[in-house]
C-alpha cells in the first residue's frame, strides 16, 4: 500500500456497531519518478524458452518490454501520480525518453522505438549514474524521490562504473537476465559487480534479482516484486515472497508426515 496517513494500527473509529480501522504508516511515503535503462546489446535479442502467436520466438528484449508495461499498469493502479522516463545501455547510457510522464500510451511507443542490434565490449554505469543523480536533486527539490530499474543482458562484459563514495541519491534496482555460465563468459562475475553498484550507489533498499532460465514468468515474478516502494520495502535477504506451497497432510496416530508428502513450490 502506498501514500496516505493513519493512526496507530488498529486504532479504532467510528461507533461500536460499525467500526473500522486505520492502518498507520511508520514513515513518508514518497511519489517515484523511475528511469528504466534497458540493455541494447544484442545479447538481449538471445530468445527465451517460450513462443509467442503462431509458434513466433520471443526475445529477452520481448519478454522485457511485456514486463515494463505490466510494471507501469500495476504501479499506476497504485498511484498513479508515479511517473517514468526510459533509458538504454549500449557502451554507456542514453536517454530514450528524459520527460518523466504517467502516459502509458508515451512509455509504449518509448519502447517500441528500442532495438538490439549491436554487441559492445563495454558497459560503463558512470553515466548512468550522472543522470540519475541530477534527476535525483531535482526529484529532492519536489518531495519525490527517483528509481533506476537496470536491465542487464550481457553474460560476458562485466559493467564498470565510477562514481564517489557516499553519494546517493536515487535508488537502484537490478534485473540481470543471462547464459548459462560456460567457459566463454562470467555470469557470476557479472552479477557480482552489479551488487557492488548496487550497494555504492542506492539510497534506500535496492533489489537484484537474475535468471540464467529463459523463462518469461521468472521475468515477471521479478519485476513484481519490484513495485514495491523502496521507502517501504524490506531488506531483500528478508523478502520470501512468493511463499512455499506445503501440501497439508493430517497428522495420525502411528502415521507420522514423510518428506515426500510436504512439497516445495520451485522459485525458478
Amino acid at each position: 500500500m502506498e501514500g496516505g496517513s493513519g493512526g496507530p494500527v488498529g486504532e479504532r473509529t467510528g461507533s461500536s456497531s460499525g467500526a473500522t480501522y486505520a492502518l498507520r504508516h511508520n514513515r513518508p511515503c514518497n511519489h517515484e519518478d523511475i528511469i528504466f535503462c534497458i540493455d541494447i546489446d544484442r545479447q538481449s535479442q538471445a530468445d527465451m524458452k517460450v513462443t509467442g502467436a503462431k509458434g513466433r520466438p520471443i526475445t529477452r528484449l520481448d519478454a522485457i518490454k511485456q514486463a515494463i508495461l505490466l510494471f507501469l499498469h500495476a504501479k499506476l493502479r497504485m498511484n498513479p501520480n508515479h511517473r517514468f522516463a526510459f533509458s538504454a545501455l549500449s557502451h554507456s547510457a542514453s536517454w530514450i525518453r528524459r520527460e518523466f510522464s504517467g502516459d502509458v500510451d508515451l512509455a509504449l511507443s518509448a519502447l517500441r522505438s528500442i532495438s538490439a542490434d549491436l554487441s559492445y565490449d563495454q558497459a560503463d554505469l558512470s553515466q548512468l549514474f550522472k543522470m540519475a543523480a541530477y534527476e535525483g536533486r531535482r526529484c529532492r527539490a519536489q518531495s519525490r524521490i527517483l528509481r533506476v530499474i537496470l536491465i542487464y543482458c550481457r553474460s560476458s562484459v562485466q559493467p564498470e562504473f565510477h562514481w564517489p563514495e557516499g553519494q546517493k541519491l536515487f535508488t537502484l534496482d537490478v534485473l540481470y537476465l543471462h547464459d548459462k555460465p560456460s567457459p566463454d563468459n562470467c555470469p557470476q562475475k557479472v552479477y557480482d559487480t552489479l551488487v557492488d553498484a548496487l550497494e555504492h550507489v542506492g539510497e534506500h533498499e535496492g533489489y537484484i534479482f537474475e535468471s540464467g532460465g529463459g523463462l518469461t514468468r521468472v521475468l515477471f515474478k521479478q519485476m513484481c516484486l519490484l513495485l514495491s516502494h523502496p521507502q517501504q520495502r524490506c531488506s531483500q535477504e528478508d523478502l520470501d515472497i512468493p511463499k512455499s506451497v506445503t501440501k497439508k497432510v493430517p497428522v495420525t496416530e502411528g502415521h507420522p508426515v514423510k518428506e515426500e508428502e510436504t512439497p516445495h513450490g520451485s522459485n525458478q
